[in-house]
């Protein structure tokens, strides 16, 4: 491909040139042509319109000897004529037939052919038009009649054009060797610029040739600020979006994969336990009735479990696909926080923990679900009563922040290590899996709570130290930043 870009722009290059070079030989030439033609034509004019000149031709012509006093009047001013008897030369033609009387050629040639002019000048009509550019020579005829009109002659001036061809030939001469240089400068300059152009265009196409093998880490070095520079950086740029998107998708995946895993797991077990305690109840016929009645209470319980896990999991497929349509109305968040602190305190009591709560003066309205904001404070400080040690203390405020509310709630309970703290909000997650089952936990709460905050515009963090104990973070805009659903 380099091969191909390189020769395609040497030739380019070189086509440009020669047409370059080709308009400039063009325009020298007829340049140089039309100078020689006005110039010849000026020159004659000059002379045949000095009024002392000619009629000093008239009266010559008039008189015994005539041409020969006019051949020593032409002689006499063959310089300003431009004689040179070489390429320019003039002739006393017989005004009547045109036969050559007198002439400078030093060959002494008595013959010359009829041009336009010299007919024109046969005819009575002096000629000034110097010839046709595209002939190989310039002339002009003029009329020189005696006073008494008796004696008629015809001045004939005319130039072979030699010194035209000459400078011509000396200029196309000049432009082959211009051409030449031109060739070997336009060979050099487009072999600097297409190594300029095809070093990024080859480093794209090994980096694109990375990419379709997989490997997105091939980075194209950005040298310059142009357009190659801001296409290779785009390329570059480009490369590591698809390369995060791959990383995103493949994160997706296993993420996916490892929640059809814990579904199947979670709803495995109940199921398990459930066709464990049927059969045992429908073999046994001698089962006592306490025993009967501990077996069903467990599979009711199995039974409740796998209910709250479909039900966690279709309000997820709602959250996730938008057709969980939030009822907005503006409330008290004071009022939704007292609310969830009433709904716990009789359970942290029975555990024997210290439910505290601490309030800021006059907490904001605010627009959102308030059901389903309840519903997070819930889950959150259920989760805080399971994980605390009784006797522990659990403690609950609330406050503003700019243009923000929010609540946390804080507990001594057994902390969460930084290994599990990131991932606390990862579907199934658990951080002691065997501790929550017991506690009747399916590890999606922190899931639903941080989908419904977001949809609400707002934020959730958690803090957390082994033995030590956690605080959540529960963010709201207070003016209402709910998305759409």
């Amino acid at each position: 491909m380099s091969n191909s870009l390189r020769v395609k722009l040497v030739i380019i290059m070189l086509l440009i040139m020669a047409l370059l070079m080709t308009v400039v030989l063009v325009f020298l030439i007829t340049g140089v042509q039309d100078f020689y033609t006005n110039q010849f034509e000026t020159q004659m004019r000059t002379v045949f319109f000095n009024t002392e000149f000619v009629g000093a031709l008239r009266i010559a012509a008039g008189e015994q000897y005539a041409v020969m006093r006019m051949h020593a009047l032409l002689v006499a001013l063959q310089g300003d004529l431009g004689i040179d008897r070489v390429t320019r030369n003039f002739y006393v033609l017989d005004g009547t037939t045109g036969a050559v009387l007198a002439t400078s050629n030093p060959d002494g040639r008595r013959q010359v052919n009829i041009t336009s002019n010299i007919s024109a000048a046969l005819l009575g009509t002096s000629a000034f038009g110097g010839g046709s550019p595209r002939a190989d020579y310039m002339d002009v005829a003029v009329v020189i009649a005696s006073h008494d009109g008796a004696s008629t002659f015809v001045i004939y001036i005319v130039d072979n054009k030699q010194t035209v061809q000459s400078l011509n030939a000396d200029i196309l001469m000049i432009i082959l060797r211009a051409v030449l240089i031109g060739f070997a400068i336009a060979v050099i300059i487009s072999l600097i610029i297409s190594k300029a152009l095809i070093t990024p265009v080859q480093g794209m196409t090994k980096a694109a040739e990375s990419m379709a093998g997989g490997d997105f880490s091939t980075k194209i070095k950005v040298e310059s600020a142009d357009e190659i520079g801001i296409l290779a950086k785009t390329f570059n740029d480009m490369a590591l979006q698809i390369e995060t998107s791959l990383e995103e998708l493949k994160k997706a995946e296993k993420l996916r994969r490892e929640f059809v895993a814990n579904v199947s797991h979670e709803l495995r077990t109940p199921l398990t336990n459930i066709r464990s305690y049927a059969e045992t109840i429908s073999e046994d016929k001698d089962i006592p009735a306490d025993t009967e009645e501990e077996f069903l209470r467990v599979i009711i319980n199995e039974s409740d479990r796998m209910t709250k896990i479909v039900q966690d999991l279709l309000e997820l497929s709602r959250l996730d696909s938008g057709a969980s349509v939030l009822s907005v109305e503006e409330f008290s968040i004071e009022e939704a926080v007292r609310d969830v602190y009433a709904a716990i305190a009789l359970d942290a009591r029975k555990r024997g923990h210290v439910l505290n709560l601490e309030l800021e003066w006059k907490l904001p309205m605010i627009k959102g679900d308030r059901a389903k904001i309840e519903q997070v404070l819930m889950n959150i400080i259920a989760n805080a009563l399971k994980y605390t040690p009784d006797g522990g203390t659990i403690a609950i405020f609330s406050g503003t922040t700019g243009n923000d509310v929010w609540v946390k709630i804080e507990d001594t309970g057994v902390g969460i290590p930084a290994d599990d703290l990131q991932r606390v909000f990862d579907r199934f997650y658990r951080v002691d899996k065997a501790r929550t089952r017991e506690s009747g936990g399916t590890g999606l709460g922190l899931s639903i709570a941080k989908e419904i905050i977001m949809k609400h515009g707002g934020d959730i963090t958690i803090e957390s130290a082994p033995g030590v104990g956690t605080t959540v973070t529960v963010k709201l805009p207070i003016e209402g930043g709910v998305m759409a659903s």
